[in-house]
């Protein structure tokens, strides 16, 4: 069975090009919209990896990932436009696996 992926992207288009890519790779991909959907979905299911962006229209990033770190530990990317040293000191110091600054490329 297919590693299992949540990205979480309150930009559509972001989510769905990294969903799309990820699918394209061989991924079980669920994308989601904002952050307590997230929470909600990782409540019944077991995931591989998350893809997180900071600036989410309900709980930021760095809050869903504190969340997600109460319990899981799983590997954790944060992809975020959030390129400041503090944002990513945060992101890393709170558990994240590691931190793309957007634009990025996918390939």
């Amino acid at each position: 069975m297919a590693e299992k992926i949540i990205v979480v992207d309150d930009e559509k288009e972001i989510a769905e090009l990294v969903t799309t890519f990820l699918r394209n790779e061989g991924f079980q991909v669920e994308p989601f919209y904002d952050g307590t959907s997230a929470l909600a979905y990782l409540e019944k299911e077991t995931v591989d990896v998350a893809v997180l962006d900071v600036m989410l229209p309900d709980i930021d990033g760095f809050q869903l990932l504190q969340n997600i770190r109460k319990t899981h530990f799983f590997p954790v990317l944060m992809l975020t436009a959030k390129g400041e040293d503090l944002d990513k000191i945060t992101g890393l110091s709170l558990g994240a696996d590691d931190y793309v600054t957007k634009p990025f490329n996918p390939l």
